[in-house]
């Protein structure tokens, strides 16, 4: 018998999300873990993980606010609104305690789920790759890029119609992707999340952590898994051949295997 899997939308707190939920067929009480994409991504950007776990796990995943099918966040969150969030749905979906695996955004929102005492007794495990979250190590040249931007938005906002061409002209040349493709609204929850560094939480975790990571990760670099796996409680941290920043795709055999004989091994230490 082959796994159910149903599309659809939820209503949790007033924002409309798309969910895929997916039982396996044949396991008695199986494993629940709840799939969280990164930033400006979507149920589709994990399809992977999801083809890999389907017969072995019950799996929720779902576009986060803002992302993909969702609706837009009413304000600018952070980190701890979307993991706020993700309580909520979990218990929209009878997920008590659950398992999370967590790519980029989605593993700093899993980060705070697990090391905050209100809610990490409901993360029975944790598989983080590519997690964000650490803030990065910046050369000089990103600092000028930062203040060129700082000082786009001034000139945008008092310079009328001329003021805001120039800004944009700014922009353009001073703002990552991520900010350049992000809607206008959630811009400021874009902003919160960056500046947002985890790192005094990394201790404080308290749930069995799988690190998964891509030798050659240029968003968020092998260093910030090594600093991870030392800081975590009894964190283990797993290098694979190759692959980037997405590297839970580009090896999708390997990270299945790993991620799967994790999720299985049941409850807590």
């Amino acid at each position: 018998m082959n796994a159910t899997a149903d599309t659809t939308t939820l209503t949790v707190d007033g924002l409309r999300v798309r969910l895929l939920h997916v039982r396996p067929a044949g396991i008695e009480n199986p494993a629940k873990v709840l799939v969280l994409h990164g930033w400006g991504a979507s149920v589709d950007a994990v399809g992977s993980i999801v083809a890999g776990l389907r017969d072995t796990v019950e799996l929720v995943a779902f576009d986060l606010p803002g992302m993909g099918e969702s609706q837009m966040v009413p304000a600018a969150w952070g980190n701890r609104d979307y993991a706020a969030f993700t309580i909520r749905l979990a218990d929209a979906v009878g997920f008590d305690r659950f398992a999370l695996v967590g790519h980029s955004r989605g593993a700093a929102v899993s980060l705070v789920l697990a090391s905050d005492p209100a809610t990490s007794g409901r993360v029975e495990r944790m598989v983080l790759t590519g997690a964000a979250g650490i803030k990065p190590r910046r050369p000089a040249s990103y600092y000028m890029k930062v203040g060129s931007a700082k000082a786009g938005r001034v000139i945008g906002a008092v310079g009328g119609k001329p003021g805001k061409s120039l800004q944009q002209k700014i922009r353009g040349k001073a703002a990552s992707a991520d900010w350049l493709a992000a809607p206008e609204e959630l811009r400021g929850t874009l902003r919160n999340v960056l500046a947002d560094d985890l790192s005094p939480l990394l201790p404080q975790v308290d749930a069995p952590t799988l690190l998964i990571w891509g030798p050659d990760d240029d968003s968020t670099p092998l260093w910030m898994g090594e600093q991870m796996e030392r800081e975590i409680p009894g964190a283990a941290l797993i290098v694979l051949r190759s692959g980037g920043h997405f590297a839970y795709a580009e090896r999708a055999g390997e990270f299945n295997v790993i991620a799967s004989h994790f999720l299985t091994q049941g409850g807590r230490r």
